[in-house]
């Protein structure tokens, strides 16, 4: 690569890196384990790769947790563009799609085009959740939201008024698909716990 190749690669690799910081100025339902704040979708996709990170040796057989880590880093970026939609909020689902793969659209494009294309195909992966890996990301994404309502006295759950069914019901496909381990962890405890919230 001639020296002027690599500094339009550097300067297209330092669009994407600053514009993904701005990731930190979306706030998300879920509170901060200490409750004293709305955790941002930067500390979210973080915390989430650290999940996998610890948590794989739970993951189904044939899960690389190196290309989970990767999915999980980059899954949230495009709310930069389309901003982050509650678990149990009303939302447009066909519109959100069509809103956040714009989103992928400008943010990867600003990359050099191998590289935005290999990490492009990594987000749509995980949007498509059809292999091992896709599932195990997307049941770590939902998995780690339930984690933080039980530290922090129900957060967002209360907020919504979030039952045991319905939690069953919208949670329960969401990480058993990918997780069952995890799962099986998860339900009785966020069971006894919203049995205790609604009385």
């Amino acid at each position: 690569m001639t020296s002027e190749g690599q500094t339009n690669r550097l300067d297209a690799q330092m669009a994407f890196l600053i514009e993904a910081g701005r990731l930190s100025a979306v706030t998300r339902a879920t509170k901060t384990s200490d409750g004293a704040r709305f955790e941002n979708s930067a500390e979210h996709s973080w915390h989430l790769a650290l999940f996998a990170l610890v948590l794989g040796e739970h993951a189904p057989e044939g899960v690389t947790i190196e290309r989970v880590i990767k999915m999980l880093l980059l899954h949230d970026l495009v709310e930069i563009d389309a901003g982050d939609n509650p678990f149990f909020g009303e939302v447009d689902e066909a519109a959100k799609e069509a809103e956040e793969a714009a989103a992928a659209d400008r943010l990867f494009g600003l990359l050099p085009a191998d590289q935005g294309a290999a990490l492009r195909a990594l987000w749509d992966e995980f949007e498509a959740n059809a292999t091992p890996d896709a599932r195990f990301a997307k049941s770590v994404d939902r998995f780690q939201p339930p984690n933080m309502n039980l530290v922090t006295e129900g957060g967002s759950w209360v907020d919504y008024k979030v039952t045991w069914p319905v939690f069953e019901k919208k949670m329960a496909p969401k990480i058993q698909s990918g997780a069952p381990k995890l799962w099986d962890w998860l339900a009785p405890k966020v069971e006894a716990f919203l049995a205790r919230l609604s009385h």
